[in-house]
């Protein structure tokens, strides 16, 4: 079992800045990619960021590209995201999750139970 755990989320003001951080634990053989997405009310969850596990290929929502900027450690199996220019449409929970490969090939993704980002205005 592979574990998920997010930090880092809180209360900031329009135009502030908010870093998270994840980090997949437990029985892992090999994590070939970690993202973000996040979930609005009402709303249904969207993806945020995502990297690959070489560190190299990563992947942007447009609602975020230029503002935003996923990073990670492939060795400590961690992602982290940070948030520059904040707008309270970013207002949402923030869920990390991490695309497990298991010796087998068999593919499972892993979910984080979520951070709360709340921008005001």
């Amino acid at each position: 079992q592979v574990q998920v755990l997010e930090s880092g989320g809180g209360l900031v003001q329009d135009g502030g800045s908010l870093r998270l951080s994840c980090a997949a634990s437990g029985r892992i053989f090999s994590i070939h990619r970690m993202g973000w997405h996040r979930q609005a009310p009402g709303r249904q969850r969207e993806l945020v960021a995502t990297m690959d596990s070489d560190g190299i290929v990563s992947n942007y929502a447009d609602s975020v590209k230029g503002r935003f900027t996923i990073s990670g450690d492939n060795a400590k199996n961690t992602v982290y995201l940070q948030m520059n220019s904040l707008k309270p449409e970013d207002t949402a929970v923030y869920y990390c999750n991490a695309n497990h490969v298991d010796r087998v090939g068999r593919l499972q993704t892993y979910w984080g139970q979520g951070t709360q980002v709340t921008v005001s205005s």
